[in-house]
């Protein structure tokens, strides 16, 4: 190619490229509405996450001691129970109300099917009149975040 073609060339890109009409205002200004929109969002979705994160952090360090208030209940109803076991209770009833204002819940799922997702086998042993891969007895309580396991129940399930 020639000096003269090559020159050509450039200068029709050139006009070309003038040519091209760019974006309205109005629909760059609609584009980065919409990308603000979906970063707020976004925003939003990763500061609840990271709550809930919080949350069943703090709750997984509470549950041991909710657990221990559970025994304590029991062991004082058994020696006759009175102020004591009611004071307990009242502890006890307390700090259930406020995993549950936050979302977490406990379950016992005596009766369902085992399912490994949500329960933690610690026996299995024949039980009359139970069907085979039920959960016969609860020994301790799961709970949930927001339907999410928090700590799977633990269970014997009926062989």
């Amino acid at each position: 190619m020639s000096e003269e073609q090559v020159e050509q060339q450039e200068e029709t890109e050139q006009v070309d490229e003038e040519q091209q009409p760019e974006p309205p205002q109005d629909d760059r200004l609609l584009r980065l509405a919409a990308d603000f929109e979906n970063y707020k969002k976004r925003a939003a979705r990763e500061a609840a996450a990271a709550s809930d994160r919080g949350m069943a952090r703090l709750a997984k360090e509470l549950l041991p001691a909710l657990d221990h208030l559970d025994l304590a209940l029991r062991a004082a109803e058994e020696h006759g129970g009175g102020e004591f076991a009611k004071g307990i209770r009242q502890i006890q009833d307390e700090l259930v109300g406020a995993l549950g204002r936050v979302g977490i819940q406990a379950y016992s799922p005596k009766g369902e099917p085992f399912d490994p997702s949500e329960h933690e086998a610690m026996a299995s042993q024949p039980v009359e009149g139970a069907e085979a891969g039920t959960v016969a007895e609860v020994y301790q309580q799961g709970y949930r975040i927001n339907g999410t396991v928090l700590r799977p129940a633990r269970v014997v399930v009926a062989a």
